[in-house]
């Protein structure tokens, strides 16, 4: 997808203003950055990287900053997206839904924590929507001196730029921030084509009238435009930014798998074109340039899916309204706290749990409810003796929670397996469905959370299934990259 070359802006602050809600949010744009600058750098010549550097923009996020929170082990980096969309062309923003102006403002924060070791990547998202305390500060905008004040996370850099948004980030966090980087989503477009397109799996259809994202199930190999809308859509179910942001998840492992497993990386060639498509967009501070991005690359040469994990900041409350700024989200002091505490001690987020492949996967066919969140009631619809504890102890093998208690069905030789499920869990209906093949899937209202399965003669095995979104591992729900790339 060709784009017009970009006018690079001042190499200053620039006013942000505030736009409505249903902006786009441009997490993976961020993550598309630090996956190929810092995993690419291992691999090609210290004049390749060398030339690039002069690229970057450059801003002074740590000006002037005192008693700031002590640096812990290992490095962290604060991704901060704006929704930049200058090079766009007008057929582009018609088809991807790109209409209106850019709020130059921020839509997505994250924190990237490599570990000292250089094998481990732990990605925090702060909710753009998160209650904030602001420090003292002087606005950027009018000059006017404001005392420590509430607002919601994402309004730190209209009032005060990156140097107020670090400042921010770390008074919330007790974390020190190492270094800060700034892209806008022209750049993740332009990547992700670059990089020959990235692949996803979705268990089910996917449409958003919002971004014109329309999926069906299976596996896509999506472009940059497509892959634009897979990651800001937050129309496509009840989920809303819940879902929006495991697709994320899920967006960036992929990428980072095809990244490092297509080779691009190791090629100069290669990698200069991905990376001067990245450069042209990005803004970042003094001390991040080729010599650390080089440091970074050489000693994470082996990363790979699963280096990678991936959570979200413990939310205490999802609608916490505050006086004359509206609804926000507030973290779970406790939770957030001991989270940020791993960070700092450079602990994983995540514990490897559960029967995995030789990839690294969990096996199985992909569906929308992962199966230790269905709970079955096995019934014996045939004559045949022990059927029933058969299904019950292969159903409960594949990870649902079977009662361990099968029945007799009271049919003789039912011909065809049975699904019966109340119609408000019709989703868990059909996961449970597929790990059955050929099995009648029958609505009763009524019957509860529990499903009922019912053997019949054409029962020869259950297929293994794994959820669509992989389930929290350990304390902070964390999720690891290659849990959620497509198998």
């Amino acid at each position: 997808m060709p784009t017009p070359p970009r006018s690079r802006s001042p190499r200053t602050d620039r006013p942000r203003s505030r736009q409505q809600d249903e902006r786009p949010r441009w997490g993976m744009r961020m993550a598309t950055t630090l996956s190929v600058l810092v995993l690419g750098a291992g691999g090609v010549g210290h004049a390749v990287v060398t030339s690039l550097d002069g690229g970057i923009g450059r801003v002074d996020p740590f000006k002037d900053m005192k008693n700031r929170p002590q640096a812990g082990h290992g490095t962290n980096i604060l991704l901060v997206g704006t929704d930049g969309r200058e090079t766009i062309t007008p057929e582009e923003k018609e088809k991807y839904r790109l209409g209106g102006a850019p709020c130059h403002c921020t839509d997505t924060m994250m924190i990237v924590h490599v570990s000292a070791d250089r094998n481990r990547a732990s990605v925090v998202s702060l909710p753009r929507d998160s209650y904030a305390e602001i420090p003292e500060h002087t606005d950027q905008n009018t000059g006017a001196h404001h005392n420590q004040h509430p607002v919601k996370i994402n309004a730190a850099y209209a009032e005060g730029g990156p140097a107020l948004t670090v400042r921010t980030v770390e008074h919330m966090t007790g974390l020190k921030m190492d270094h800060y980087l700034e892209v806008d989503f022209t750049s993740f477009m332009k990547t992700v084509d670059v990089l020959g397109g990235v692949q996803i799996c979705t268990a089910r259809p996917m449409k958003d009238s919002y971004t014109g994202l329309d999926l069906a199930a299976g596996t896509h190999e999506l472009d940059g435009g497509q892959a634009l809308q897979y990651v800001r859509s937050r129309h496509t179910d009840g989920s809303a930014d819940l879902g929006r942001m495991q697709r994320q998840q899920r967006f960036m492992a992929a990428l980072i798998h095809k990244a490092t497993g297509s080779g691009v990386l190791m090629n100069p060639v290669r990698f200069r074109e991905v990376a001067s498509t990245l450069l042209s967009s990005v803004r970042a501070d003094q001390g991040f340039g080729a010599e650390e991005i080089l440091s970074l690359g050489r000693t994470m040469r082996g990363f790979s899916p699963a280096s990678s994990e991936f959570a979200t900041v413990p939310i205490g409350q999802m609608s916490f309204p505050v006086k004359g700024i509206g609804s926000t989200v507030k973290w779970d002091p406790a939770k957030s706290r001991k989270l940020f505490a791993a960070l700092r001690e450079d602990a994983p987020l995540a514990q490897v749990r559960g029967a995995q492949d030789g990839k690294g996967h969990a096996p199985g066919a992909m569906v929308e409810v992962a199966p230790d969140r269905i709970r079955v009631q096995v019934y014996n619809g045939t004559r045949t003796d022990g059927l029933g504890r058969r299904v019950d102890d292969a159903l409960r093998a594949t990870g649902f929670r079977t009662t361990g208690t099968p029945m007799a069905g009271g049919a003789r030789d039912l011909p065809r397996t049975l699904v019966e499920y109340d119609p408000r869990w019709d989703r868990s209906a059909r996961s449970l469905a597929a790990a059955l093949p050929g099995a009648e899937l029958h609505p009763v209202k009524g019957l509860g959370a529990t499903l009922r399965v019912t053997a019949g003669t054409d029962f020869r095995g259950v297929t293994p299934v794994r959820g669509e979104v992989a389930e929290g591992a350990g304390e902070f729900e964390t999720v690891r990259g290659d849990q959620v790339v497509c198998p």
